[in-house]
């Protein structure tokens, strides 16, 4: 394996400039009097994220909108602030909106980010992008007078293919769906209903794409991450990990550095995931402070590879940094730091298995 090469990529999110936080706070999320700071937020983000070596970057979700989840739909005149509720660990929640009305469509497409990213990318950039599954949850357990849920799913379907493909269109070298309530509906469900029925309307989306595109699509699982805590890290991953490599994708990114089973893990990876496949450990945690260093990073990887395949292999960080807009609990600073690492601890890594 001489001249092995482990592909290394981020998840999304770096926590937001602190003016811009305050700006936000003390306003409205898009009024375009905060254009300058979201541009300078952005400019800002690539420069420090290049600095890192990093050879696939993002603009770090400055400019989506509340967060990571409902960027598309924040500000649907048909929608009403009390929709699903997702419970964290230290006891505090996020909310969805919740559809009152039909059509459903988005505000906003992820590449609208694109456009503002390339201005100032040197490198590679990828895009995230909200699952189906995840905008599924708007819709209330009660079909709406005129709008029925079928109706509802081909528009959601549509929506996410036309924002994908937008983003493959403007560049995106990879674009990666965001899955963060797979691991939750093994905790909401533990029959495993949902999980399944949301493993399905995925791959409905994904059946849209040729395969040549999927191997440009990825798709992020993790137990949450906001505000230092989670909302499904207790839950096994040997009840989401079968059902995850169903998904017909190329790319998989995988929270997995405070998993205290790592080994176990990475056996059930094995066991799973299929030819073809690139399989992106988390190898960093952004809601631990502690900065990693590259040699435990390295570690992490070369342990890894003993169970996966090196050509198969690839490292991010468990999870977005900062995903919600208001979360102050990581510095910018942070982020970077853990980043260099994981691309310096990554390189070690791949010569030393390359050496091998």
């Amino acid at each position: 394996m001489a001249g092995l090469t482990i592909p290394t990529e981020p998840i999304g999110s770096i926590p937001r400039p602190l003016d811009l936080i305050a700006a936000v706070a003390n306003g409205t999320i898009a009024d375009p009097t905060l254009d300058p700071l979201y541009d300078t937020a952005v400019r800002d983000t690539i420069e420090r994220f290049e600095a890192t070596g990093s050879p696939v970057i993002t603009d770090g979700e400055q400019r989506k909108y509340d967060n990571f989840f409902t960027y598309a739909v924040h500000g649907l005149p048909n929608t009403a602030p009390d929709g699903f509720q997702i419970p964290f660990a230290d006891g505090h929640t996020r909310r969805m909106p919740r559809l009152t009305s039909g059509p459903f469509r988005y505000q906003r497409y992820a590449d609208s980010f694109l456009d503002v990213a390339l201005r100032y990318a040197h490198k590679p950039l990828k895009q995230a992008v909200i699952s189906p599954s995840a905008l599924s949850l708007m819709y209330p357990a009660n079909e709406l007078p005129g709008y029925s849920r079928d109706e509802f799913i081909d528009d959601l379907l549509r929506q996410h293919e036309t924002e994908i493909r937008r983003c493959l269109q403007k560049g995106a070298c990879k674009v990666q769906i965001d899955f963060t309530e797979g691991r939750l509906a093994m905790k909401l469900d533990p029959s495993g209903f949902l999980l399944h029925s949301f493993i399905d309307l995925n791959n409905l989306a994904l059946g849209r794409f040729s395969a040549a595109e999927r191997e440009r699509i990825g798709v992020h699982t993790c137990p949450g991450g906001d505000r230092h805590s989670t909302h499904s890290a207790e839950v096994d991953y040997a009840l989401l990990l079968p059902k995850l490599f169903e998904l017909n994708v190329g790319n998989f990114y995988i929270a997995f550095a405070r998993e205290q089973e790592p080994v176990r893990v990475l056996k059930i990876i094995r066991q799973w995931m299929k030819p073809g496949h690139r399989v992106f450990i988390g190898v960093v945690s952004p809601i631990d402070a502690r900065i990693e260093r590259p040699e435990e990073i390295c570690d992490r990887v070369v342990e890894a590879a003993k169970y996966l395949p090196a050509d198969q292999l690839g490292t991010t960080d468990d999870c977005g940094f900062a995903p919600f807009s208001d979360d102050t609990s990581t510095s910018r600073d942070t982020a970077f730091a853990k980043i260099a690492a994981r691309v310096v601890g990554t390189a070690l890594a791949a010569k030393l298995i390359g050496g091998v």
